[in-house]
């Protein structure tokens, strides 16, 4: 039996506003004054935990629609700020030791990147992380929440999962009916009533614990966290 940890990219493996910024950037000529203001303090406050979106990208397409702006141009704007991915007008960063994060999970278990958006951009950002040999499988555009359903069907019968992502409905919820580990990060992780196995604001705030997850499954016994422990029962 084989685990299998499964990570979302944007929002979990990659933060920072730099993607989300980019497009709201992209779609200001065709909406209305401030756009971009308006925006820039929508995500401040979606960080902040003071917001009910989703997530970043959810925010921008609601003040473009309020906006009356055409659904086309927001699309476009989105396709086209995930070309600048990485760069300096959309930059992205991520967990400190990335790659001896990896490298010591793959020890334990296969991992897999699943995520809503296209390749455009995330190969070149895992490549400068040192991290684009490290995972066993990527699937771009997979279409979260129902696309996330035959991945985790497949990997369970592998072995136990363990799903990690930033937007509980989409990243989590389909893994969790089928019978998954969950951890829920980001700027939800701390609001979110959704029950989940982890939580924590960044992926590094869990690493011990995702750690411990995956030997145990490996080993096929049930992790006794100590009371300091995020694990959630």
């Amino acid at each position: 039996m084989t685990p299998t940890i499964v990570f979302d990219f944007d929002g979990t493996l990659a933060v920072g506003p730099g993607p989300i910024l980019a497009y709201a950037k992209l779609i200001a000529p065709a909406a209305g004054a401030d756009f971009f203001d308006r925006a820039r303090t929508s995500l401040l406050a979606f960080e902040s935990g003071a917001s009910e979106y989703r997530d970043g990208y959810a925010i921008i397409g609601a003040l473009a629609d309020s906006d009356g702006v055409d659904p086309e141009i927001t699309q476009a704007a989105y396709y086209a700020s995930r070309k600048l991915l990485g760069t300096d007008q959309a930059p992205v960063s991520t967990m400190p030791e990335l790659a001896d994060f990896l490298q010591e999970l793959r020890a334990h278990a296969r991992i897999v990147l699943a995520t809503n958006a296209p390749a455009d951009g995330i190969d070149a950002v895992l490549t400068s992380w040192g991290v684009d040999d490290l995972f066993d499988e990527m699937r771009f555009t997979i279409g979260k929440p129902d696309g996330l359903i035959a991945l985790v069907t497949e990997a369970l019968a592998a072995g136990p999962v363990l799903a990690i992502g930033d937007i509980a409905e989409f990243d989590l919820a389909p893994a969790a009916e089928l019978g998954a580990d969950t951890a829920l990060v980001g700027a939800t992780a701390h609001t979110s009533p959704a029950v989940v196995t982890l939580r924590g604001r960044f992926i590094s705030d869990l690493r011990s614990d995702i750690h411990t997850w995956a030997a145990t499954a490996a080993s096929h016994n049930t992790a006794s966290p100590d009371a300091s422990s995020s694990l959630e029962r």
